[in-house]
């Protein structure tokens, strides 16, 4: 198949990339390092000449902050939108939408709130596409995993809180596998959430972390959960994963059911190893 993939150059996208060539198809790449802006895109019109002869469409685009040039409701939601629009105009049957675990009817965030107005536009097609809400996703190149890798190293690992925070951490490749999967299967999509079935505490994350790291258990500094945020107020313009939105999301929690997705997808979850932490994503010319 010929299929447009948005966030081409991204942690998951350049993942999803690499595996896209390697079964043989054809992929057109749009992302911001090969000449095409989000803002430039947000109408149906601005998609048509990007999807001519395209059989398929994937959006990975995701940004866990904003800039003053990178917006949610633009990169999440309008642009989406637009594209999903024109690819319906197209005639083009195959959409998976890469969305979050978390952006469901209990979402807050703006994060969040942008992602699923996107995941509505899919589902609404007449033929439903595919959304996928990963959750805490690991692998060789992963952004946020490089931040808690180092945290664990630590002589004593920092946890906001009593570090009890909830997390379903998914393995790139099982999420690489299954939006392959869905670009096999002919029928109505399915909104699907990629995660661990049962939840880790986020404290006991960063000590696996650490122990494939070669490290033995160490102890925790608890750090309350004011101080985190008035580090955010500081911090935030220069640390995305910092800012209050997402410590709210990290304190809240959330909880998922894998079932709906190992049902379809039919294969066991890849459980963390050391060679997952090391490496870097994959870069396709």
């Amino acid at each position: 198949m010929n299929i447009l993939l948005t966030g081409a150059t991204g942690f998951l996208g350049r993942h999803i990339h690499t595996a896209l060539l390697q079964a043989g198809h054809t992929v057109l790449p749009v992302a911001r390092s090969r000449g095409h802006d989000f803002n430039r895109l947000q109408t149906p019109a601005d998609w048509v000449g990007l999807l001519s002869g395209v059989d398929a469409v994937i959006n990975a685009v995701g940004i866990i902050g904003e800039t003053r040039y990178q917006r949610f409701d633009v990169l999440h939601t309008r642009a989406p939108q637009a594209l999903f629009a024109a690819a319906q105009a197209a005639g083009i049957g195959r959409v998976v939408q890469i969305s979050a675990q978390g952006a469901d009817e209990t979402a807050f965030s703006a994060y969040h709130l942008s992602k699923r107005a996107a995941d509505d536009a899919v589902r609404a097609l007449p033929q439903p596409g595919w959304v996928l809400r990963p959750g805490l996703v690991f692998g060789p190149g992963g952004g946020s995993q490089a931040l808690f890798m180092r945290l664990a190293r630590l002589p004593r690992i920092p946890v906001l809180g009593d570090g009890q925070q909830g997390v379903q951490p998914v393995y790139v490749g099982d999420v690489v596998s299954t939006v392959l999967a869905c670009l096999g299967h002919t029928g109505a999509g399915q909104t699907l959430d990629l995660v661990r079935p049962e939840p880790i505490a986020f404290a006991d994350w960063l000590q696996t972390l650490r122990r494939l790291q070669g490290l033995p258990a160490t102890g925790f500094v608890h750090l309350p959960w004011a101080l985190a945020h008035w580090g955010a107020a500081l911090l935030g313009p220069l640390m995305p994963m910092a800012r209050s939105d997402n410590l709210r999301m990290l304190r809240q929690g959330h909880r998922a059911d894998a079932t709906p997705w190992l049902q379809f997808w039919g294969q066991i979850p890849t459980p963390a190893q050391a060679s997952h932490l090391v490496g870097v994503a994959p870069t396709v010319a």
